[in-house]
């Protein structure tokens, strides 16, 4: 049985002010890191952003405001739809600003997602392998 959970779909990139146009999302979550969803953004076959988030955050990004970092997570109505609103903050620029993303997807597919990995590995079951976590931290110093 495979048990890793993918999706790709359809997002919003906000550019500018009011203008948004498509790109794809292509979710992922791995039992093997089962803290974490991945998000890879892309647009004419070129990757735009690979972002890790907490699977628990995206969770509760779907019903209120969170993060205070780099990524943070809103619900936003939009006529019929809710929305799932992602602000991502990058590298600096050379003037000193950072990279700044508002991507929009519908929420009700990415808490369709989530489901999905919840199946997998249910929140409180998850599994870290300690011992091989402080192994990589060992070898990298």
């Amino acid at each position: 049985m495979n048990s890793f959970v993918h999706k790709t779909l359809v997002v919003e990139l906000q550019a500018g002010v009011t203008d948004r146009f498509p790109v794809l999302a292509h979710l992922s979550y791995d039992p093997s890191d089962p803290f974490a969803v991945t998000i890879v953004f892309s647009h004419d076959g070129r990757v735009l952003a690979r972002w890790q988030l907490d699977r628990e955050m995206v969770t509760e990004g779907l019903t209120r405001a969170v993060g205070i970092g780099d990524v943070r997570l809103s619900p936003e109505s939009r006529g019929v739809g809710r929305e799932l609103r992602m602000e991502f903050l990058g590298e600096a620029h050379a003037d000193g600003g950072r990279h700044h993303a508002v991507v929009y997807a519908w929420a009700e597919t990415v808490g369709d997602f989530l489901h999905q990995t919840r199946r997998v590995v249910p929140p409180g079951c998850e599994e870290v392998g300690l011992d091989d976590f402080l192994a990589d931290v060992l070898a990298g110093s």
